[in-house]
């Protein structure tokens, strides 16, 4: 299992590398790289994954690196009900003498709706990859339209939201780990002094966590209002058939428009109305509570008695 600890030094390399998601169309990562030395094809989800691999040694063999984006690719595909763009490339860079999993995606990328650039350490083990979740984050943000700086925080909260929540929804991951993992991270989105809302404070905590904590609770408030038949997820999903991705730059205001329009509610565009240049507090313990998410020392247990129990069942629940 990767500790939190990784998870947030890996969050922090991904906000300094990750400013900006969309690049020049004729950008062309061969000029860098090189001709890969080997390529595989993924079909998945009605897309097709190139993956290919630059010059440089793994410990690990192609065939478990490629099983690890396909697995990753999955949970995206699980979540959003295909994958969200009909093409993606994957290039995979082996970092000498290192090990670990390090990744940034761009959109509109050398005639490719969406690519993504894995830096994989020379001596990555297999049991790290097996719980890289790293992979899965970036190709959740092929998911979204591209959005100015100000918005960042919403291409990094959805990822951070979405990538637990959809591996659970495989069986990769138990739900508790990751409840575990939000009554530990969300309190870091939460603002601070001098905090002036989502899009004018840029802080790592707000930036991630307080992202991933607008998601939590625009989830939760789409299914309160539509007595647990919508979540977030359908809003998301109906984004990505208005053609909402990463190779596209559209006002957020227009794609939460579209979200709320599929769920018949206006909870993401009331939010982030809100959120968005005020420092709002969220009442966590009482959000847990009513999740029935409980701390029992280091452990999590579940209250199945709890006024939104079976709203926190959705979540992690896949759809059909």
């Amino acid at each position: 299992m990767i500790t939190h600890l990784n998870r947030r030094t890996a969050l922090l390399m991904l906000g300094s590398l990750a400013a900006s998601r969309t690049l020049h169309a004729q950008w062309d990562p061969a000029r860098r790289y090189g001709p890969p030395r080997a390529s595989h094809r993924l079909e998945i989800g009605g897309a097709t994954l190139q993956v290919d691999f630059a010059t440089g040694d793994l410990d690990l063999s192609d065939e478990i690196i490629v099983k690890r984006i396909e697995t990753a690719a999955r949970a995206v595909v699980t979540y959003y009900g295909r994958f969200p763009v009909p093409r993606a490339r994957v290039l995979i860079v082996p970092m000498a003498g290192r090990d670990g999993v390090h990744g940034t995606t761009w959109g509109d990328v050398g005639g490719w709706p969406a690519f993504t650039s894995i830096r994989l350490g020379q001596h990555t083990s297999a049991q790290e990859l097996a719980a890289d979740w790293t992979t899965t984050h970036e190709l959740v943000h092929t998911a979204f339209p591209s959005l100015p700086d100000d918005q960042h925080w919403v291409e990094e909260g959805l990822a951070t939201y979405i990538e637990p929540v959809a591996r659970v929804q495989t069986g990769e991951l138990p739900a508790k780990q990751i409840w575990h993992d939000m009554l530990d991270g969300m309190p870091k989105g939460e603002p601070g002094p001098g905090d002036e809302g989502l899009d004018r404070t840029h802080t790592w905590g707000r930036t991630y966590w307080g992202g991933a904590l607008f998601c939590l609770v625009a989830d939760v408030q789409i299914r309160v209002a539509t007595g647990n038949r919508k979540g977030l997820e359908d809003a998301l999903r109906a984004i990505v058939r208005a053609g909402g991705t990463i190779d596209h730059e559209w006002p957020l205001t227009h794609a939460l428009t579209i979200g709320d329009n599929a769920t018949g509610t206006q909870v993401l565009s009331g939010m982030y109305r809100t959120w968005s240049t005020s420092p709002l507090q969220v009442d966590l313990e009482k959000l847990w509570k009513q999740l029935g998410v409980v701390r029992t020392g280091q452990e999590i247990e579940f209250n199945a008695s709890a006024s939104y129990a079976k709203i926190r069942e959705a979540i992690t629940t896949a759809k059909s």
